[in-house]
């Protein structure tokens, strides 16, 4: 079998200031490789001539986002709203304690999708998750590992 290593995941973004500021300062990536690109890129992409693009690469603990600022054609479309609809319907995040980073996200224009906030307690502890949705919509999970003391 060939070789197969994971490279990127590709987020569209409708401000990619905004976004930078929410997955660098919000999430702690880093800026990676940034390229602008225009029309070499229209047919493979299946979007008509006209191309302005920007594809920031941001990176963190080796995994990879590539946040894609159109400027022309607009962004158009809804990312995922239900854990059921097909495609990618969210990013998740462990963290030490969800409050510190969901205030965080808020503050930097996320929305706390309250309905979703949960405890699942297992044995010894519980799992405590909380989804918000960034400007654009994109899912964002965060989960929390507590263990009960002893």
């Amino acid at each position: 079998m060939a070789q197969i290593s994971v490279s990127h995941i590709g987020l569209c973004v409708s401000d990619l200031d905004r976004a930078m500021r929410i997955y660098c300062d919000g999430l702690g990536f880093e800026p990676a490789e940034r390229y602008d690109i225009g029309d070499e890129v229209a047919d493979t992409l299946e979007v008509p001539t006209g191309v302005e693009l920007v594809s920031q690469m941001i990176a963190r603990e080796g995994f990879k986002i590539e946040l894609l600022g159109w400027r022309s054609p607009p962004v158009e479309g809804s990312p995922s709203s239900r854990r059921n609809q097909l495609g990618i319907t969210h990013l998740s995040f462990t963290v030490d304690e969800i409050g510190p980073v969901e205030a965080r996200l808020v503050d930097l224009g996320c929305t706390v999708v309250e309905s979703t906030r949960t405890t699942i307690p297992f044995p010894g502890g519980r799992t405590e998750l909380l989804f918000l949705a960034d400007p654009d919509g994109t899912r964002i999970e965060l989960m929390a590992f507590v263990t009960d003391p002893a």
